[in-house]
C-alpha cells in the first residue's frame, strides 16, 4: 500500500511540474538608468520622463540604486506621493540597491523619505499592466505524402533573383514626449538626456519639437551646444511650432533653444544618429541550362542483363518508390492528456 502511495505522489509531482512549465518574460528596469535613485538636478521631470519611455507589466522588477544611509525608497499612496508625505508608507527599504517586484496591475508610487528629497524630485510613479499570456499552439495535421513521380521531371527553370528588401520605415519622435520642448522644471539638461536614453535614431527619422512662441529650436555644433554660445552659428533657428527636423546625417546631432538663458537652463538635446540600412538586390544566380531537345529522355524501366541460356528476358516490374519518411513532429496534445493518464494509473494502482 505504501509503495502504491509513493508512486501516486511521484506521478502527481511530475504532473504539477509539467503544468507549471510555462515561462513568462520578465524585465528588470533600473530606476533612472545611469543617474540611479537620487535627487535629480532637474526636479521630478527626470523620473517622469524615464517612466514615460517604458512599459511595466506584472512580474517586472525595478532596481533602485542608491547609497545606504543617504537615501531610501518607500512605496506610498497616491495622496502621500503628491504631498511628499512619508508617514505610514506601504513598504520601506533602507538598504541600497533595492529590487522591488511588481506583483499586481495597478499604480505604484515611490518616494525617498530623507529630508526634502521627495520635494526636490526624488519620486517615481508608474502604471503596471497585467502580463499577457501567450496562447498555446494548436495541433497541426502533417501534410499527406505526395504521390510518387513516375515520369521524368521537366527542366528546372532559372530561379528569379529575390526582390530587394524594403528600406526601414522612418520613425517620428516627439522630443520630450508630453513635456514638449521647453525649459525643464527645476532646470538642468537631465530631462532631455533621460528622454533620449534607450532610443535608436537613424538617418531618415524625424524629430518633432512642440513649443510655444516663447521658444525656438536651432541645430548647432558640439562646441556651441556645450557652451550654449550661438554667436558663431550660421543656422537660423526655427520659430514656428511644431518644428519637424529630418535627421539627414549620421553622428552627433545637437539642438538648443536660442532664447536667452534657455539653453543654460537645460533646454538642449544631444543625440547620436546611425546610418540607416537599405536593402539591395543580390546578384542573380546563373541561368540553369535545360537539357538538349535531341537528348532522349531517361527510361522509366530497367533493362535486365541478357540470360546465359539465350532465352528472352522477362520485363521487370517498375521499382516501387520508398515510403515517405516519418513525420518528426510530435502531437502537441500529448501534454494535455497527461492528467488523464496519471489519473488512470492511480485508479489502477488502488484497485
Amino acid at each position: 500500500m505504501e509503495g502504491r502511495l509513493n508512486v501516486v505522489v511521484f506521478m502527481a509531482l511530475i504532473f504539477v511540474g509539467a503544468m507549471l512549465n510555462v515561462s513568462s518574460a520578465q524585465t528588470t528596469h533600473v530606476a533612472g538608468d545611469s543617474i540611479g535613485w537620487t535627487v535629480p538636478p532637474g526636479g521630478d521631470v527626470a523620473y517622469r520622463t524615464w517612466a514615460a519611455t517604458r512599459t511595466f507589466v506584472v512580474g517586472d522588477m525595478i532596481v533602485f540604486n542608491f547609497t545606504t544611509g543617504m537615501h531610501d525608497v518607500a512605496e506610498v499612496t497616491k495622496e502621500s506621493y503628491d504631498s511628499c508625505n512619508a508617514n505610514n508608507p506601504i513598504t520601506m527599504s533602507t538598504n541600497g540597491p533595492t529590487t522591488i517586484t511588481l506583483t499586481s496591475a495597478r499604480e505604484y508610487n515611490f518616494i525617498c523619505t530623507f529630508g526634502s528629497h521627495c520635494i526636490l524630485g526624488q519620486k517615481l510613479s508608474i502604471n503596471v499592466s497585467a502580463a499577457s499570456v501567450a496562447p498555446s499552439p494548436q495541433p497541426t495535421t502533417p501534410p499527406a505524402p505526395a504521390a510518387p513521380e513516375t515520369t521524368p521531371s521537366p527542366a528546372v527553370p532559372a530561379t528569379p533573383p529575390p526582390a530587394a528588401s524594403p528600406a526601414p520605415t522612418p520613425m517620428t519622435y516627439v522630443v520630450g514626449d508630453s513635456l514638449g520642448w521647453t525649459v525643464p522644471p527645476g532646470g538642468g539638461p537631465i530631462a532631455y538626456r533621460t528622454w533620449a536614453m534607450g532610443k535608436t535614431f537613424m538617418v531618415g527619422d524625424i524629430l518633432v519639437f512642440n513649443f510655444t512662441n516663447a521658444h525656438d529650436v536651432a541645430e548647432v555644433t558640439r562646441a556651441e551646444f556645450d557652451s550654449c554660445n550661438i554667436s558663431t552659428t550660421t543656422t537660423a533657428p526655427i520659430t514656428t511650432s511644431p518644428a519637424r527636423i529630418t535627421l539627414s546625417s549620421a553622428g552627433g546631432n545637437y539642438y538648443i533653444c536660442t532664447i536667452t538663458q534657455h539653453c543654460s537652463w537645460g533646454q538642449k538635446l544631444a543625440i547620436n544618429v546611425t546610418a540607416g540600412t537599405t536593402g539591395s538586390a543580390p546578384a542573380p544566380s546563373s541561368t540553369a541550362t535545360p537539357p538538349s531537345g535531341s537528348a532522349p529522355p531517361p527510361s522509366s524501366t530497367i533493362t535486365p542483363p541478357p540470360s546465359s541460356g539465350g532465352s528472352t528476358p522477362s520485363t521487370p516490374s517498375t521499382p516501387t518508390p520508398p515510403p515517405p519518411p516519418p513525420s518528426n513532429s510530435a502531437p502537441s496534445f500529448a501534454v494535455a492528456a497527461l492528467p488523464f493518464t496519471f489519473l488512470a494509473v492511480a485508479v489502477a494502482l488502488f484497485n
